[in-house]
């Protein structure tokens, strides 16, 4: 669905972007469900649509715990996180792009002299291993849940990334798809943009309602503005 982009987003009212990876920049939700289906079958385990909800906002090492207390496993969180990282390096390799319109985006921002970071859960060597995309190129910082040791539940991420780019946490615009990561960039003091995924899993009227503003479709930006 396509519609009217918010105001802000162009000419951009901030000082610096960052962007969430998984649903926000790119359509990855089937591959993590593929993952997901995968391990919990092989542990003869259900699969439920509360799951990966919560996974969405805890990032790996979180979510291995998460889910060893949820199922009362008895593997660690090291074997958990290197048995997802090796099934979504395979999926990532060579199917994962950027949403249409995002890149422009992007490229658009930094030509205006606005910095962009990545800040994402996902890990260095799925993201890294991306052969259609190489997202250490396309932005000025990227961090990892794991470089702060916390999820999306928490600011921190979002903190750092403004920290390396050098910019005040309130001079930031941040683009998340899920409703934890949104309160945490607006407890930061940022204006959080929410973005549609093309994810079933996405609660989107609570999504929107925990955003500053609603972005449908990347494409919905339009450039005919001159930057302020």
């Amino acid at each position: 669905m396509m519609g009217d982009a918010p105001a802000g987003l162009w000419p951009f009212r901030g000082e610096a972007a960052i962007f969430d990876f998984d649903g926000t920049l790119a359509d990855t939700a089937h591959i993590w469900r593929e993952v997901d289906l995968e391990f919990l079958a092989r542990r003869g385990l259900p699969y439920t649509t509360d799951y990966p909800q919560r996974l969405a906002a805890l990032g790996f090492e979180d979510g291995a715990k998460y889910t060893i207390e949820r199922f009362g496993l008895h593997e660690t969180v090291e074997e958990i996180c290197d048995e997802w990282n090796r099934l979504g390096r395979q999926l990532y390799r060579n199917t994962v792009t950027l949403r249409p319109g995002a890149l422009h985006y992007i490229q658009t921002l930094k030509s205006a002299g606005i910095p962009c970071a990545l800040a994402t859960t996902n890990n260095k060597d799925v993201l890294g291993g991306m052969r259609r995309v190489n997202v250490y190129e396309v932005f000025d910082a990227c961090v990892h849940g794991a470089d702060v040791g916390k999820g999306k539940d928490h600011p921190d991420i979002y903190l750092e990334a403004a920290r390396r780019l050098r910019v005040e946490p309130e001079a930031c615009v941040v683009f998340e798809d899920i409703v934890p990561a949104l309160h945490s960039a607006r407890r930061a003091g940022m204006r959080a943009c929410g973005v549609r995924a093309n994810d079933p899993n996405q609660i989107v009227e609570e999504t929107k309602k925990a955003a500053d503003c609603w972005l449908d479709d990347w494409r919905d930006i339009t450039y005919g503005g001159k930057l302020k």
